[in-house]
């Protein structure tokens, strides 16, 4: 069982940054690929960003690419994603996600096991 909390949310202005971190509860976080998707209030929930088991593979969804990074401390069982030039489209819940599998990395929710409760993120105008 993999437990997953998420931190750094909050209101921030567009332009603004911000820093998600995932913290995760297992002893084998390296076996582990993780992905950041995000849900709107209306909207399905579409995938943000992914990364490789050792960090050396990253993937972006093309509205967040070059704003956003994914990064990962296997050693913290820790996967950040850091969000310069927000705007106000990127508000949202945004959760965490694990799951061993390569289809992890397909951009696709479905292959997760394990999800985060969400922490809000908030763009203001």
């Amino acid at each position: 069982q993999v437990q997953l909390v998420e931190s750094g949310g909050g209101l921030v202005q567009a332009g603004g940054s911000l820093r998600l971190s995932c913290a995760a509860s297992v002893r084998t976080f390296s076996s582990y690929a993780m992905g950041w998707f995000r849900q709107a209030p209306g909207k399905e929930r579409e995938f943000v960003s992914a990364i490789s088991w050792s960090g050396g593979s990253t993937f972006y969804a093309d509205s967040v690419k070059g704003r956003f990074t994914i990064s990962r401390d296997n050693a913290k069982n820790t996967v950040y994603l850091q969000m310069n030039s927000l705007k106000p489209e990127d508000t949202a819940v945004y959760y965490c996600a694990a799951d061993q599998s390569f289809g992890a990395l397909s951009g696709s929710p479905l292959p997760y096991d394990y999800w985060g409760q969400g922490t809000q993120v908030t763009v203001s105008s």
